[in-house]
C-alpha cells in the first residue's frame, strides 16, 4: 500500500499555486531575482519520518528562521538569565528591521526582530568570542539540526553585506545602549552570515521536529539543546515569529512559527510534527504569501491549532500477527484461510493526525514487507479514545488503498468510530465491519477457527 500522505501535500500545493500575490524581497539582489514558481512543503514526525513535495530539494537561504536556533544557542551558551537581560519577549509591533529599542531596559523588544537577533548572536560562544567562532558554532548546530553539513551562501552573503546600513545602524544603536559590548560591525557581519546558511524545506522541517521534540533530534537520538531552551524557543516563536503579523497568525493558523524573506515559513507543534513551506513572493509583512496558505491549510486540515479543545491524549499503534487454525473439535469445518497469517493493527487512545500517519507507515512497511502474503487486514478500534476528522480522512484513504489492492479489509470498530457508512458506495468498496475480535475471526476462516498469535488477545 502507498502511503496517502505525499498525495495529500501534492493536493495541498496545487491549491496554493494560483495564488500569484506579493512580490520577491527587493532590497536584496539574489532574492530580488529568486524564481517566483517555486514552491515546496515538507512534514517530519517527531520519530523522524519525513514526508515532502514539490521543489523540496531546492536550497534557498534560511534569512530570520536562523534567529529562532540562534537564540536557542545563545541561551546555552550565556544562560537564560543573562539573554533576558539583554533580549525581551514582548512583540514590537514594527517591522522587523526598524531601529527601536523598549524604553527603561534599553532591550529590543524579542530575538526575532533584528535587534534582538543581533544581540543574540552576539551572545553564542562568549562576549569576547571572534567571528569565525560564533559563526562556526551556528553553523555546526544548524547542520546537526538538519541532519546534514550546511554550507553558507557567498552569493547572498555579499548580497546582503552591500546593502546592510539599517543593520549596520541597529548595531551601533545597540553597543551605544550597551545592550552588546564586541564589535557592532562584527556582530551584524556575523548576523548576516548565518541568515545566509542554504537549507531545504527538508532540512527545515527536521530542524522543527527538534524543537517540537524537546531538543532531541529525531533520527540520531542527539541532544542538540535543553528542553527549556526549545520550549523558550516555540514560546516567542508564538508570539513574535511572523512578525508584526503574529497575533493573527496565532489566532488563525495557531502553531509556533518563524518566517525568512527568502520565502520560507518552519512551524512547529510540539509531540507532533515540524512543519515548513517555501515560496519566494512576500506580502507586505516579509512573509511568503503562499507558504502562509499552505500552513493555513494544514492547520485546518490536520487540526493543528495550540488550542484546540478536543483531546490531546497520545495515541499508539499496535500490530500483531496470527495464524489461522482450524477448530478443536473433528467436527469443526476446515477454514477457508487455515494456516494462513492474519496481520491486526491496534489503534489505542486519542488518534490525530500524528497516529494516523504511524498506523499508515505501519500498513506501508508490513503489507509491502514480512507480512505482504496475510490473507487479511484487521483495523482495530476498540481502544481508539478519539478520531479528529484529519485522523478520520487518512484512516479512510488507508482502507480504500488497501481494498484497492485487493486486500480483505475487516475493521472491529464497536462503537463506530471510524464513520465508515458515510463513505461506503458497495460491498467491494468497503471493509467488513464487526464489533468483536470473535466476529473478526469467524469473518476471515468461518465459523469455529480459531487464531495463534504470540501476543495476548486476538
Amino acid at each position: 500500500m502507498k502511503s496517502p500522505i505525499p498525495d495529500y501535500l501534492n493536493s495541498v500545493l496545487e491549491n496554493a499555486r494560483p495564488n500569484d500575490d506579493g512580490a520577491t524581497a527587493s532590497y536584496i539582489d539574489v532574492l530580488a531575482k529568486a524564481e517566483t514558481n517555486r514552491l515546496a512543503v515538507a512534514l517530519a514526525m517527531v520519530d523522524g519520518e519525513l514526508y515532502s513535495a514539490g521543489d523540496d530539494e531546492i536550497e534557498f537561504s534560511i534569512q530570520s528562521i536562523s534567529k529562532a536556533f540562534v537564540y536557542a544557542i545563545a541561551i546555552e551558551d550565556a544562560g537564560l538569565p543573562a539573554v533576558l537581560e539583554k533580549i525581551g519577549m514582548e512583540p514590537s509591533g514594527d517591522a522587523f528591521n526598524r531601529l527601536s529599542l523598549q524604553k527603561g531596559s534599553n532591550r529590543p523588544f524579542n530575538p526575532m526582530i533584528n535587534a534582538g537577533a543581533i544581540t543574540a548572536h552576539s551572545l553564542v560562544v562568549a562576549p569576547n568570542a571572534t567571528v569565525e567562532q560564533r559563526t562556526e558554532r551556528i553553523l555546526s548546530t544548524l547542520s546537526r539540526l538538519a541532519g546534514r553539513q550546511l554550507h553558507v551562501d557567498e552569493e547572498i552573503f555579499e548580497a546582503e553585506l552591500k546593502d546592510a546600513n539599517r543593520n549596520m545602524g541597529i548595531g551601533y544603536m545597540l553597543k551605544a545602549a550597551g545592550i552588546i559590548t564586541c564589535n557592532p560591525a562584527e556582530a551584524v557581519r556575523g548576523y548576516i552570515r548565518q541568515c545566509s546558511v542554504n537549507v531545504t524545506v527538508r532540512d527545515l522541517a527536521m530542524m522543527a521536529s527538534v524543537l517540537c521534540n524537546s531538543g532531541v533530534h529525531p533520527v540520531s537520538g542527539e541532544r542538540i539543546m535543553p528542553a527549556e531552551s526549545a520550549r523558550q524557543v516555540l514560546s516567542v516563536m508564538a508570539t513574535c515569529g511572523m512578525y508584526d503579523g503574529s497575533g493573527e497568525w496565532l489566532a488563525t493558523v495557531g502553531f509556533s512559527a518563524k518566517s525568512g524573506v527568502s520565502g520560507a515559513i518552519m512551524g512547529a507543534l510540539p509531540g507532533q510534527v515540524g512543519i515548513a513551506a517555501f515560496s519566494p513572493k512576500l506580502d507586505e509583512r516579509g512573509n511568503s504569501v503562499r507558504a502562509v496558505d499552505i500552513c493555513k491549510q494544514l492547520s485546518a486540515d490536520m487540526g493543528l491549532h495550540l488550542m484546540n479543545s478536543s483531546q490531546v491524549a497520545l495515541s499508539t499503534v499496535q500490530t500483531r500477527v496470527a495464524t489461522i487454525l482450524a477448530g478443536t473439535k473433528s467436527t469443526d469445518p476446515h477454514p477457508p484461510n487455515c494456516d494462513r497469517e492474519v496481520i491486526v493493527f491496534s489503534l489505542r487512545g486519542a488518534v490525530r493526525f500524528a497516529g494516523s500517519e504511524r498506523l499508515t507507515r505501519a500498513l506501508e512497511r508490513d503489507l509491502s514487507g514480512p507480512h505482504q502474503e496475510a490473507c487479511a487486514v484487521v483495523l482495530s478500534f476498540r481502544e481508539t479514545y478519539s478520531l479528529n476528522e484529519i485522523a478520520r480522512r487518512v484512516i479512510h484513504e488507508d482502507i480504500r488503498r488497501l481494498l484497492a489492492d485487493g486486500r480483505n479489509v475487516v475493521a472491529i470498530d464497536p462503537s463506530g468510530i471510524l464513520q465508515w457508512d458515510i463513505h461506503a458506495t458497495t460491498k467491494e468498496h468497503s471493509p467488513v465491519m464487526v464489533e468483536t475480535e470473535a466476529q473478526a475471526r469467524d469473518q476471515i476462516g468461518g465459523a469455529g477457527c480459531r487464531a495463534v498469535t504470540t501476543s495476548e488477545g486476538w
